[in-house]
């Protein structure tokens, strides 16, 4: 089942999705995500259970929705003052907030859900977030590769490690910016 869009943003449906998604983050900080149930989520948000699983269908659709309302950025990359500054900035800060802890429950929650749509938006958040960078560094003249190459050659080695355990400290990071960046001169 797929996670229903809000029709009227700022409407009901808006309001239950705020309240729903507190409740979430609040239960998995209060106890064990294994004890927390639609029931105790709907309880917590004021709504019924019928309301979540109408918009949600299943407990790990929703810990998927919260999770990509978690992984969505909340401001543009740091401007370092090059491409090649900004996205090794982007991409170390990328390695290390997946990385953690909570970084890596949210990468399970989006990756265990049935529908792919919330991955499929994760990865829209990377990708915006990497044409920022490259339309800054063409606005300096600067020659930068394009977005599904760094996706490829920058994010998908991180995401791969991060996956399989094995944390991509900076000095892997940055080798991977580099070498993105030294096919494009």
């Amino acid at each position: 089942m797929t996670v229903k869009e809000n029709l009227r943003p700022g409407g009901r449906s808006a309001r239950v999705q705020a309240s729903v998604h507190k409740a979430v983050r609040e239960l998995m900080a209060e106890m064990s995500r294994a004890d927390v149930t639609i029931p105790l989520i709907a309880g917590k948000a004021g709504v019924t259970p019928s309301t979540i699983y109408r918009r949600w269908g299943d407990l790990q659709e929703l810990f998927a929705d919260v999770a990509v309302d978690r992984l969505r950025p909340d401001m543009q990359p740091v401007d370092a003052g090059s491409g090649k500054a900004d996205l090794e900035a982007w991409a170390e800060q990328y390695a290390e907030e997946m990385s953690s802890g909570p970084g890596r429950e949210m990468i399970r929650d989006v990756l265990a859900a049935q529908a792919g749509a919330n991955a499929c938006k994760c990865a829209e958040f990377t990708r915006q977030q990497i044409g920022v960078i490259a339309e800054r560094a063409k606005a300096r003249g600067e020659v930068f590769p394009d977005v599904d190459r760094v996706m490829d050659q920058v994010v998908a080695p991180i995401m791969y490690r991060i996956l399989f355990g094995d944390v991509p400290d900076a000095a892997r990071v940055r080798d991977l910016v580099a070498r993105v960046m030294g096919a494009t001169d």
